[in-house]
């Protein structure tokens, strides 16, 4: 299998102010990437149905051979893989490779059962290293530049994805992980770090914990940051520019795929733009998990199209975006996702409504007298679900009256009506007291009986 076809890269300007690291591979014309994914979508299913008793009897029971698969319409009729997969087959039983051709393993941060591990072959991680070097050109970085890695190292796969990804991009790593924040800020500052990776949740304690020393954005040499991991909203990212100075960049992964470098974010911020050359993506609806055209929303299915040790076909994310094919105005010509607007497991159903804590977000985000900070309880009274939004407003809000307090409530619970159709109770908190996170930010706190 060709797992690290193209690997050559050099920084090459592009339209949007950015950069391409590989620029032939990320500006193809349509027929030479679809010729590319049936090439490697071959090799592919050829590695599964040899290496993965798994995908053997899969494709057995669907009738097919890696061979049935000429066309991108074929794909349609291969057979789906799901997280529960993974899990039942932990700990190797889905890697492709013997023991032995393996240089690494990574494990997801799932809080219940057995984890979903992820293994790499020295050409894995060869092209993991790629596939973010991309990332951080698209963002404008290049040798000379420093970015500050805050994401976790460990069996997350965050903190080592951007690690050897800006090694191969030529930058400076600094690998400080999360955490320590008053240490984070003093060696921004004193190593004139330019670019940050962390979760979104992190960059805004960030700009929240410089505010509070008196720094101000100008303070901060950094120019750009990449934030994955967790769900965020253009309003977030908002708050994120405004609260450290540069442009806040959505990048996505799961570990399932090997970690972040899935897609990415260039500076014209009109969706991520999918590694197609190595991913195949399509949209489905969750229910009839039937494909979906361009534009819809649905959920996101991913096959791998290069990985050596852990080729996954169809892969369900359960991540709810859309996809859009026109080519962007940097140059490249690959599919943009949009940011995920929840997960189909996630899903909060309150009273035979579906809601989404993203909607949430993007009301809380547009109120200006409300801090970047929330957490959505979902609890049970009697039979009926109830919802309690916990919102932290500023110093200047908790010095008004009482009245003037539950008329900013109400507000904001008939702007979240008009969005969710269900009535909520907002809970207005003093600043600082809910949580702050140097990881994913838990925004849920279901309370229900299981």
């Amino acid at each position: 299998m060709s797992a690290v076809a193209g690997r050559a890269g050099a920084i090459t300007p592009d339209k949007a102010g950015g950069n391409h690291w590989q620029q032939d591979a990320e500006t193809m014309t349509i027929e030479q990437l679809r010729d590319t994914q049936m090439e490697r979508l071959g090799a592919t299913l050829r590695s599964a149905v040899d290496n993965v008793p798994f995908y053997r009897r899969r494709l057995d029971e669907a009738g097919l051979s890696p061979d049935d698969v000429t066309c991108h319409g074929d794909a349609c009729d291969l057979p789906f893989t799901t997280k529960i997969d993974l899990r039942d087959h932990y700990p190797f039983g889905m890697f492709a490779v013997p023991r032995h051709e393996l240089v690494r393993v990574h494990a997801s941060s799932g809080t219940t059962g057995n984890p979903t591990t992820v293994g790499y072959t020295a050409g894995d991680v060869a092209l993991w290293a790629d596939l973010i070097a991309r990332t951080l050109a698209a963002g404008g970085m290049k040798p000379g530049d420093m970015l500050q890695n805050a994401y976790g190292y460990g069996l997350f796969t965050g903190g080592l994805g951007l690690h050897g990804g800006c090694e191969r991009l030529g930058a400076i790593i600094l690998p400080i992980s999360g955490g320590n924040t008053d240490r984070q800020l003093k060696l921004m500052r004193d190593f004139g770090v330019t670019a940050l990776s962390c979760t979104p949740s992190y960059a805004l304690y960030l700009a929240e914990a410089a505010r509070d020393r008196g720094l101000r954005p100008d303070d901060l040499p950094i120019r750009v940051g990449f934030h994955g991991a967790e769900p965020w909203t253009n309003e977030m990212r908002r708050q994120i520019e405004e609260g450290l100075g540069i442009d806040a960049l959505d990048i996505y992964g799961l570990s399932e795929m090997g970690g972040p470098g899935v897609a990415f974010e260039c500076l014209c911020k009109t969706g991520m733009h999918v590694n197609e050359d190595h991913y195949m993506v399509e949209i489905v609806d969750p229910q009839t998990l039937e494909q979906l055209p361009e534009g819809a929303v649905g959920e996101l299915v991913v096959t791998t199209l290069s990985r050596a040790a852990q080729p996954l076909i169809r892969y369900r994310t359960r991540d709810l975006c859309s996809l859009v094919y026109e080519p962007c105005e940097c140059g490249r010509t690959f599919a943009r996702m949009t940011k995920p607007v929840g997960r189909s497991d996630d899903m909060l159903i309150i009273r035979g409504v579906n809601v989404f804590p993203s909607q949430i977000e993007e009301v809380l985000m547009t109120i200006p007298q409300i801090e970047p900070h929330y957490q959505i309880v979902v609890d049970r009274k009697g039979h009926l679900d109830m919802v309690e939004v916990w919102i932290e407003v500023g110093e200047d809000i908790f010095g008004e009256t009482m009245g003037q307090l539950e008329t900013f409530e109400r507000f904001v619970q008939q702007r979240l009506y008009s969005v969710l159709n269900i009535q909520v109770q907002v809970k207005l908190k003093e600043p600082r007291t809910i949580a702050r996170s140097e990881g994913k930010a838990v925004r849920v706190i279901d309370k229900r009986p299981k």
